[in-house]
């Protein structure tokens, strides 16, 4: 009888200390889990916020997301300097401060990311338009761009009553090119006469930032017959808009549904918007 007692006693000492091993394992108590916050962080393209357009997207899952996880998440936003040549110092910042999730807003950060993303293993990123396969810590985010831009096409065609629509584009790369190729490949599969003109801003990252440059471009398709007109180029599109204003003929929106976003004189003049969901993906 003393043996099983002592052997009831050991067994229970045993599961004292299992159960405080356990709680050791499973980590801090939920009161103070709760006050861990994950941390993201974001670097916009070139232009920053207030293009209305493809970097005020990702502005707008940022603050979703911020929303949707109230007290959960802390979030910062960094603007690059106008030729964007601080990208990597801001990633490299953000990566530095202990942010776990940093975006890259645009296919310009793919060569940024890939060098911070060796730097910090621990970090996780996101790059938005890029493409990065060899690092593990990198998620790509890339879009069917050409699937919508083929059903504006459409649109411009079965609305266009010159026979002849426009399109301008941001910088010359083949991620602007996609939208261009679908958009007249839509155009001319409901109107095969249809007639395309096709301008772009530049070929370097200044090209999505200069409206001054998207209403001369804009201008010059209308003046030849365009009466409608698809811009990809960022925060060169409300050059875009400004000459649909001026010479009252349509324009198609891009990223946003900038019926909503443009200024209140241009909304009447965007046909429709070619929705990239950016805010989304982030």
């Amino acid at each position: 009888m003393e043996k099983m007692k002592h052997v009831a006693v050991r067994a229970a000492a045993l599961v004292v200390i299992l159960c405080l091993g356990l709680l050791s394992w499973v980590g801090p108590s939920p009161a103070s889990a709760q006050t861990k916050k994950m941390r993201v962080g974001m670097v916009y393209d070139v232009g920053g916020r207030g293009d209305l357009s493809f970097n005020d997207m990702a502005y707008a899952g940022l603050s979703k997301a911020q929303k949707d996880f109230a007290g959960k998440v802390e979030v910062k936003d960094l603007e690059p300097t106008a030729g964007g040549e601080n990208r990597e110092e801001l990633l490299r910042l953000l990566a530095g401060e202990k942010y776990e999730l940093i975006f890259g807003i645009g296919f310009l950060f793919t060569d940024s990311i890939t060098r911070v993303a060796k730097a910090f293993r621990g970090v996780k990123f996101g790059i938005v338009d890029g493409f990065i396969d060899k690092e593990p810590n990198v998620a790509s985010l890339l879009f069917n761009e050409h699937e919508g831009s083929f059903l504006v096409g459409a649109a411009a065609a079965l609305k266009s009553k010159t026979g002849k629509v426009g399109f301008v584009g941001g910088m010359k790369i083949p991620l602007i090119e996609k939208f261009e190729a679908g958009y007249i490949a839509g155009a001319k599969y409901v109107r095969p006469s249809i007639e395309v003109f096709s301008d772009y801003a530049g070929t370097t990252g200044e090209a999505f930032r200069d409206p001054v440059k998207g209403k001369e471009l804009a201008t010059a398709q209308y003046d030849r017959g365009a009466d409608i007109i698809y811009h990809a180029s960022g925060g060169t599109g409300i050059g875009v808009f400004e000459a649909a204003v001026a010479k009252k003929k349509w324009a198609i929106g891009v990223d946003a549904d900038q019926s909503l976003t443009a200024k209140p004189d241009q909304r009447a003049q965007i046909l429709t918007s070619m929705t990239k969901r950016v805010d989304v993906a982030v």
